[in-house]
């Protein structure tokens, strides 16, 4: 998403939407550190909702779609991209056509040039017969033969999912900005980043427009947003059925699986990328609401180009299921002068469509996510030097559930369950696989003891 104001110098590690996305845990040398340290399940950072089990897709399927265009016949169709995924917010429309206009300008000039040049080489050679008069290469026959592509294939994955893929603009006091978004149900509900939509929460307006349709814009209110998980849904105020995505799984994808991104990069609406799964569970820190930084666990790397404007757009599956919500892009930075944060290198990131599915969920039926946490502040402990492997636990938040299980200060968790954690982070998510209310086993040691306690998750903004 973009505004109109300058943004401050960008970072190595940027967000492809609004502001800056912070350096992920594994940034190179020379890079932002990312502010690991200590984690607290209770505070900063959150330990976020998790994918409650629901495998069914949010949606209920429809065979009319909002907009009666269906996309062009003729080669493959338009894909959109995701908002701002890293970067500055991406331009509205109009900014970019003006930008678009100015690199014709330059690409016009260069046509000059190059004709200019033809035309004196031309005269320069009408004596030795260049020039041909009755100069001809056929034709390309009187009838164009319908284009038809495999439903597979990227251009047919395409023609299904570009109908469910939103422009969403944001007009408020602070700026205007663009943005993607996700239709996960008929009736009009859209699923997009948080960061996004957070500028007009405070007094601003959202409007969203098809691919196909773009010059129509659509009043949406916002639904309820978390900005622990970088998610948010709004509800767009139509009484027409819209086209809903078809959800995947995300805890399914391997690396090396084909992806395709579809959103509104730089607000180039209706722009389709392709990569594949390079990487997953990454840890990014993205910059949080309060100026502060809030990770992004669990992530989707890519390296189909994701671009400022990308955010909140859909990345699909070889079956043309969202399988992650397009948040975040590595960047190598750029000018300090004017603030621009560069394109896509091929790092980007999206958020796991399970954590989404169930985030998006609560926020429809609540307009609030609850995360559940143990209550622990703890640190990762390495098995370097005879240490043991997992979150060593600093300190216990007072009448916390793991206060009230027992757990003590030095102790170290090293499983969730059945799922073995070696690392903060891996807590975090283990967690993050219930929900508050949930009764789980901890494994953890103490003074090199095994031992096993039951601890009931709470909500994290509870204690």
């Amino acid at each position: 998403m973009t505004d109109d104001r300058t943004p401050p110098p960008a970072p190595w590690w940027s967000q492809p939407q609004q502001g800056q996305w912070g350096a992920p845990s594994d940034a190179p040398t020379g890079s932002p550190t990312a502010p690991y340290g200590e984690t607290t399940a209770f505070g900063t950072p959150p330990y976020g909702s998790a994918p409650y089990g629901s495998t069914g897709p949010v949606n209920e399927p429809v065979t009319a779609p909002l907009w009666g265009e269906a996309p062009p016949k003729t080669g493959a169709p338009a894909w959109g991209y995701p908002t701002d995924t890293i970067g500055g917010p991406a331009p509205r429309e109009r900014k970019s056509r003006t930008a678009l206009a100015t690199v014709g300008a330059a690409l016009a000039v260069a046509l000059v040039a190059g004709g200019t040049a033809g035309y004196v080489a031309g005269r320069e050679g009408d004596g030795n017969s260049l020039l041909d008069p009755s100069a001809s290469l056929g034709t390309s026959g009187s009838t164009t033969a319908a284009v038809n592509r495999p439903p597979e294939s990227v251009a047919g994955i395409a023609a299904r999912v570009l109908q469910s893929v939103v422009n969403i603009s944001v007009e408020s006091p602070s700026g205007s900005g663009t943005g993607s978004g996700v239709v996960i149900r008929s009736d009009g509900y859209v699923l997009t980043n948080n960061h996004v939509v957070d500028s007009a929460a405070g007094g601003g307006t959202v409007t969203v427009s098809f691919n196909g349709a773009e010059s129509v814009e659509v009043p949406a209110t916002i639904v309820g947003r978390d900005p622990d998980t970088d998610l948010a849904v709004v509800k767009v105020q139509t009484n027409k059925k819209l086209v809903a995505a078809s959800l995947g799984q995300s805890r399914n994808l391997v690396v090396g699986d084909p992806v395709i991104a579809i959103g509104s990069p730089l607000g180039l609406a209706g722009t389709v990328t392709t990569g594949i799964v390079s990487a997953l569970n990454r840890t990014v820190n993205v910059p949080g609401e309060s100026g502060g930084r809030t990770p992004l666990f669990n992530a989707i790397q890519t390296d189909a180009a994701i671009n400022p404007g990308n955010s909140g757009g859909a990345l699909v599956d070889g079956k043309g299921q969202v399988i992650g919500i397009n948040s975040a892009i590595a960047t190598l930075g750029g000018s300090s002068v004017t603030g621009d944060t560069g394109g896509s290198i091929g790092v980007g990131f999206a958020i796991p469509i399970d954590e989404a599915r169930s985030v998006a969920e609560e926020l429809i039926r609540t307009g609030k996510a609850t995360h559940p946490a143990i209550g622990v502040q703890a640190l990762t402990s390495t098995a370097d030097s005879g240490g043991r492997a997992g979150a060593l636990v600093r300190a216990a938040v007072p009448n916390g559930p793991a206060q009230q299980a027992g757990l003590q200060a030095g102790d170290i968790i090293t499983a969730v369950g059945d799922t073995d954690v070696s690392s903060v982070d891996e807590l975090i998510i283990a967690i993050r696989e219930h929900k508050v209310g949930d009764t789980v086993t901890l494994t953890y040691y103490r003074n090199g003891s095994k031992q096993q306690v039951k601890v009931t998750l709470q909500d994290n903004t509870g204690n």
